[in-house]
């Protein structure tokens, strides 16, 4: 059974949604593309995934790369889970274009062409904000571009990898 809980980061009040197995959702409250819907807070060890992700979400927050996701289960398309699982291969503190994901996604597939929007599509619906990192996303020459959280949000994360505490 799927359950939510709300968290509070430096950055506003976060939903997770989950169950038993794995986390299926990560939202920003007001983020685009999502509901608006604003569960309890919840105490993280409700299931065991959410105490994870909170753990995981407070070194994070604290400047530091945290490692490993927790157990992640994001629903889409099968190209949309693929653009996903490339931006879990983006390192901590580095950042990559949509053009440069779409080449990768067209080396791997070996099937055609990608377009860099609809990589941008995917990277925008990402269900799981911050554990599958698309604010690491950036335009041609690193310009700052769509955030699905914000823009100043996506500022402050990369700011945070480079080690700028908030």
């Amino acid at each position: 059974m799927e359950r939510s809980c709300r968290l509070e980061t430096p950055l506003g009040p976060v939903v997770l949604t989950g169950d038993a197995l794995a986390l299926t959702s990560l939202r920003f409250v007001g983020q685009r593309y999502f509901p608006d819907a604003l569960p309890e807070p919840c105490c993280p060890d409700s299931l065991p995934v959410f105490a994870q992700t909170a753990d995981w979400l407070r070194v994070y927050f604290s400047g530091r790369d945290p490692g490993l996701v927790p157990p992640l289960r994001p629903e889409g398309t099968p190209f949309r889970l693929a653009v996903w699982k490339e931006l879990l291969r983006i390192p901590y503190g580095q950042t990559v274009s949509y053009g440069e994901l779409a080449a990768r996604l067209e080396t791997q597939a070996g099937a055609g062409r990608v377009s860099a929007r609809a990589v941008g599509g995917a990277v925008g619906h990402n269900p799981i904000s911050l554990l599958i990192p698309c604010h690491r996303v950036v335009g041609f020459n690193g310009a700052l571009t769509g955030y699905a959280g914000g823009l100043e949000r996506k500022r402050l994360l990369l700011r945070l990898e480079q080690g700028v505490l908030l």
